[in-house]
């Protein structure tokens, strides 16, 4: 699961939302230097993860990449996951997304004296571009997808990725759907019993 995603999973709670988005540049036990909902946050993210990691719809995803895209095939499925969640956002949320985006962006400006130099590194890129907005278009994760291939000087070659999920688009969209009900009753559930 990408940022969108890992959003939305953490429900209304502020500091829970900014726990799980910041929680990939928290190392190790560092997580223990944050409030106690970031903390919770920090660890619903990497509950997430391995959950997403080891479901077998996500790894179906995953596979159809395999040849094309080797070890940057889980990387891609999570954006091809946040474009179906962005796409099909009215069926998850009342809110549109417009406004859940730039409320989450207000919300990481009135936070952002706790976090990180890493995460507030991201903050700006991410608020400066809309990335979570981009996500519900194939133009959008496009230039995601560029911008990441040029970091590693297009040898991974996922400036490729959007060409594929269109030849492809209805068999993930499928999975995402499938995975996205699973996941959501697993982080229901965790979240009722936080």
């Amino acid at each position: 699961m990408n940022f969108l995603a890992h959003i939305y999973l953490s429900g209304n709670d502020d500091l829970l939302k900014i726990g799980n988005f910041i929680a990939d540049t928290i190392r190790g036990k560092q997580y223990l230097d944050y409030p106690e909902m970031m903390q919770k946050g920090i660890l619903l993210h990497r509950r997430i993860d391995t959950f997403t990691d080891e479901h077998l719809i996500f790894r179906r995803s995953k596979k159809r990449l395999i040849a094309e895209f080797g070890h940057y095939s889980g990387v891609i499925v999570d954006i091809f996951y946040d474009y179906f969640l962005a796409k099909n956002w009215q069926k998850y949320s009342e809110e549109p997304l417009n406004e859940y985006v730039q409320d989450f962006y207000m919300l990481l400006q009135q936070y952002k004296h706790l976090l990180n130099e890493r995460a507030n590194y991201l903050i700006f890129y991410m608020i400066k571009e809309n990335w979570l907005e981009s996500y519900q278009t194939l133009e959008g994760i496009e230039k995601i997808f560029y911008q990441m291939d040029r970091r590693t000087d297009f040898r991974s070659k996922m400036r490729l990725a959007p060409q594929f999920l269109q030849n492809n688009e209805t068999d993930f969209e499928q999975d995402f759907f499938r995975f996205f009900s699973d996941i959501s009753k697993e982080i229901n559930v965790l979240l009722t019993d936080k």
